[in-house]
Order: structure tokens, then C-alpha cells, then sequence
């Protein structure tokens, strides 16, 4: 990926075995739950899916799955992990390499943020799917006071931002929320103060080390990532459906799906 040299998204990928909160287990599981009702019997493909934790659970319902990311050191673990039950590909995202009509579904998790042109990516998009194909977009809700952008980010989309994104390409938009802030603890409130603080006098850790070290001192005891997600491990969540033409300050995470006509 241009202007990815001397970096490692290694620093900011979510891997098998690494340490996390519980929260960040429901969040994985609830993102990839929600895409699994958009994909049954449909031809998948994901776009840097990391270590590819959510494509065995998105297999059991799709009629096939491909699958690829731009970081080398992320490819060479999502083949080992994962190269003889997918096809697997080391591409870009504003460069997919597929011929046109290709897919049913195209998936980007958590990663528009990182793109070099997202607009590039939305008219691959609209090239490699069918008729009546679908985008699938997570991303954080960069709408939210204590909002903290990540490593290697360059530039985030809140909804009145994605529905300009993909409805000037051609697609028909609707946004669902997930995580709301209205239900977190009394610690995860006062926490947020204190995120607020920190990312304004830039002391929040830019590297899953240096967070993970946070969240063990704030969270205590973590627990692993998973290897893939199972049934046991989906939240009992319902996805909140949202306005496009304002932002969205309720909810921690903003999903979107853009369906070409």
C-alpha cells in the first residue's frame, strides 16, 4: 500500500491469541454477524480482512468467499492461517483483481480510514459487483467526543460523509448503528472522559502494545482474540437504523451497506 513503507499494520490489525476486552470480542463478532445476512448464498469477497477471523463464520452461509489484504506481513499470516480453505489475494483495495461482475457482496471491515482513495475503492466496487450487488463498510464513529483516530489512518467517514461516498457513485445507502454509548458502565463513561483528555494531549499509544498495555491496566484481566467466531460467542444485538443527513453521536461503531440498483 502507497505510503505504508517503514510501517507495519501488524500495529494496528486484530490477531488470533492477542489479548483484548470483552468489547472488542462483541464488536468483531456483531460487525461479521451482520454481514452474514447480506451474504447467504451469494459470491463474498473481503477486503482487507486482516488475519480473515470473520471469513470462516461468513463461509457458512455464502456460496463462496475470496479474500485479500494490502500488507505483506498481514498476507503472509491470513495464507498461513488461512490459504487452503480460501483464495486468497495480496491487493489494494483501490485495485481489486477481479474482472467486473465478479461478486454478490464486497466487505470492508474497520479499514476505510486506512485507504490512500476511497473513491477509488467505491468504483472498483461498483465494477467487480453485480446487479443489485452489495458494499458492506464498518468503520468507528468519528462523530463521537472522545473519538480516537488510529495508527495510519487518513481520513474518516461518519454517515452524512459515507452517504455522500457511495451515493455519488450510484448506490442506495442505509446505515444501521451498533455499540450504543447509552448503555455503557459507569466506568466506561468516566472512561471516555479521560480518552477524551488523552487523545487531545496525544497520550493515547498508537501501537495494539502499547493499548493492550492500557487496556490491562483500565479493563484488567483480557481475554484472547479468537481463532474465528462461533455461534456462542454473537451478541444479542439489535442494529439501530440511522439518518443519513446528520451524524450520528449514539453509537460507537457505524455500519453501511450501499447496494448498486
Amino acid at each position: 500500500m502507497k505510503g505504508a513503507r517503514n510501517r507495519s499494520f501488524l500495529d494496528v490489525t486484530e490477531q488470533p491469541g492477542e489479548p483484548v476486552t470483552s468489547e472488542q470480542v462483541a464488536r468483531l463478532c456483531s460487525r461479521y454477524h451482520w454481514a452474514r445476512g447480506y451474504c447467504a448464498g451469494k459470491d463474498v469477497l473481503e477486503i482487507a480482512c486482516g488475519t480473515g477471523i470473520g471469513l470462516p463464520y461468513i463461509a457458512k452461509a455464502a456460496r463462496s468467499v475470496k479474500a485479500g489484504d494490502a500488507s505483506e506481513e498481514v498476507y503472509a499470516i491470513l495464507k498461513q492461517r488461512l490459504g487452503e480453505r480460501f483464495e486468497i489475494r495480496r491487493f489494494p483495495a483501490e485495485r481489486i483483481p477481479y474482472p467486473d461482475g465478479s461478486f454478490d457482496v464486497v466487505i470492508l471491515f474497520e479499514a476505510i480510514y486506512y485507504l490512500e482513495s476511497p473513491e477509488a475503492f467505491v468504483r472498483e466496487c461498483k465494477r467487480v459487483l453485480r446487479a443489485g450487488g452489495t458494499v458492506l463498510v464498518s468503520t468507528a464513529n468519528k462523530d463521537l467526543f472522545d473519538f480516537t483516530p488510529s495508527l495510519f489512518a487518513k481520513v474518516y467517514y461518519g454517515v452524512v460523509e459515507l452517504a455522500s461516498l457511495f451515493g455519488g457513485a450510484g448506490f442506495a445507502v442505509e446505515f444501521f448503528g451498533d455499540s450504543p454509548v447509552a448503555q455503557a458502565s459507569v466506568a466506561q463513561r468516566v472512561l471516555r472522559l479521560v480518552k477524551m483528555a488523552a487523545t487531545k494531549l496525544r497520550l493515547i499509544p498508537k501501537t495494539m502494545r502499547g493499548k493492550r498495555l492500557l487496556k490491562r491496566l483500565v479493563f484488567g484481566r483480557l481475554q484472547p482474540m479468537p481463532q474465528a467466531i462461533d455461534e456462542s460467542r454473537i451478541p444479542d444485538t439489535n442494529f439501530t437504523r440511522l439518518r443519513m443527513e446528520r451524524p450520528d453521536r449514539d453509537h460507537k461503531v457505524i455500519f453501511c451497506a450501499a447496494r448498486l440498483p
